[in-house]
C-alpha cells in the first residue's frame, strides 16, 4: 500500500497528525467531544460524586508513590466495578473526611466504560473514536480497560509523578495507549498534564506494577538484554511541555512516554475521563501479575470488530 493510497483510507485523523503522535509520543486533539457529549460526561461525574456512599466505604485513598501505592482489596478487585479513591490530605488521622465529600474523591474507576452508560457510549459506542483508532494503527485488535473519572481536585488534588504508563499496564510487548479527555478547563495552576516530547522513543519499560503475591501491589523489575543501556530518563533531560486542555480536547498518551501532573493550587477543578487501551493475543499477552485483572463476566471489550493490519 502506498502513501496515498494508507492518507485516502483515513477516516478521522489527518497524516500529519499520526505523523506528529508517532514522533512526539501524544497528541492533543482539539474539541474531539462536541459541547453536548462534554457536558453529559461532567454532569454524570458529578452525579457520581452526590452518590458516593462515605458511612460503607473503606477509606482506600490513592497514591502515586512507589513505596505506598494502593493495594487494598477494594482497588485490587475494581476491575469490573466502580468505586470510589480518597485524595491523600482527605482524610485526617482518627479517619474523618477534611471537607465535603464531593470535594475528597481523587478518582472513580475503573469499569465505568463498560457499566456506565453515559461513559460507555463514548468509549465503546463512538463511531469516531473507532475511526481514530483505525487511523492511528497502533494496535492489531485493541481491547479496553481501566477508565477513570480523575478530579484533581481544588487544594489537594496531588501531583502525578514522572511515569509512562505501560509500567502500570504492562503487556508483552508493551502496547498501552492513554486516552485522556478534559472535561473542564486544564491550565497550569490546576494540574494539566506535562509531557516530555519524543521520550517513548527512547524510554525502556524497566519495570512493571504486580500484585504481590502475599498481597498488595508493588513494583517488579524487568529483566534486559545486557547491552541495553537505556533506562527511563529523568527529566534534566530533556524538557516537559505543559499541554494545556479546553472542555472536549482528546490526548493520545503512548504508553512510554513520561509524562506527569502538578498537585492542584488553585481553587478550581480539573476533571478528566481517561481509559487505555492494549493489544490482545496473539498480538501482546496481558498476564495474570498485573494489577487490574479481567473477570469471566466482564472480559476486557473489544474496541473494533475486526483485527486491523498495521504495517
Amino acid at each position: 500500500m502506498t502513501e496515498s493510497d494508507t492518507r485516502a483510507q483515513l477516516k478521522y485523523l489527518r497524516q500529519a497528525q499520526i505523523e506528529q503522535f508517532n514522533r512526539d509520543g501524544y497528541l492533543r486533539i482539539p474539541g474531539f467531544l462536541g459541547a453536548d457529549q462534554t457536558d453529559a460526561l461532567l454532569t454524570r461525574s458529578k452525579q457520581l460524586l452526590e452518590e458516593f456512599d462515605i458511612d460503607n466505604h473503606p477509606l482506600t485513598k490513592f497514591t502515586t508513590s512507589d513505596k505506598t501505592h494502593v493495594g487494598d482489596e477494594y482497588f485490587l478487585n475494581s476491575g469490573d466495578k466502580i468505586r470510589y479513591f480518597l485524595e491523600e490530605d482527605a482524610v485526617d488521622s482518627s479517619g474523618k473526611l477534611t471537607r465535603d465529600k464531593s470535594k475528597a474523591i481523587n478518582k472513580i474507576g475503573h469499569a465505568l466504560h463498560e457499566l456506565d452508560p453515559t461513559f460507555r457510549k463514548v468509549t465503546l459506542e463512538n463511531d469516531k473514536l473507532k475511526s481514530l483508532v483505525q487511523d492511528l494503527r497502533f494496535h492489531h485488535d485493541p481491547v479496553a480497560l481501566q477508565s477513570m473519572v480523575i478530579f484533581k481536585q481544588p487544594e489537594i488534588g496531588g501531583a502525578v509523578p514522572e511515569h509512562n504508563d505501560s509500567t502500570f499496564l504492562y503487556t508483552s510487548p508493551p502496547t498501552a495507549l492513554g486516552f485522556w479527555i478534559a472535561l473542564e478547563k486544564c491550565t497550569s495552576l490546576n494540574g494539566a498534564l506535562s509531557f516530555l516530547p519524543g521520550s517513548h522513543l527512547t524510554t525502556t519499560i524497566t519495570k512493571r506494577f504486580v500484585r504481590c503475591a502475599g498481597g498488595g501491589t508493588g513494583f517488579e523489575q524487568l529483566s534486559l538484554p545486557l547491552d541495553n543501556e537505556v533506562a527511563n530518563k529523568s527529566t534534566s533531560e530533556g524538557k516537559y511541555l505543559l499541554e494545556e486542555c479546553d472542555p472536549g480536547d482528546l490526548v493520545l498518551i503512548h504508553g512510554s512516554i513520561l509524562h506527569k501532573s502538578e498537585r492542584n493550587t488553585s481553587a478550581h477543578t480539573r476533571y478528566a475521563y481517561t481509559f487505555h487501551m492494549i493489544d490482545s493475543p496473539p498480538y501482546a499477552t496481558y498476564d495474570e501479575k498485573n494489577w487490574l485483572q479481567p473477570t469471566p463476566d466482564m472480559p476486557f471489550s473489544r474496541v473494533l470488530g475486526n483485527a486491523i493490519s498495521v504495517s
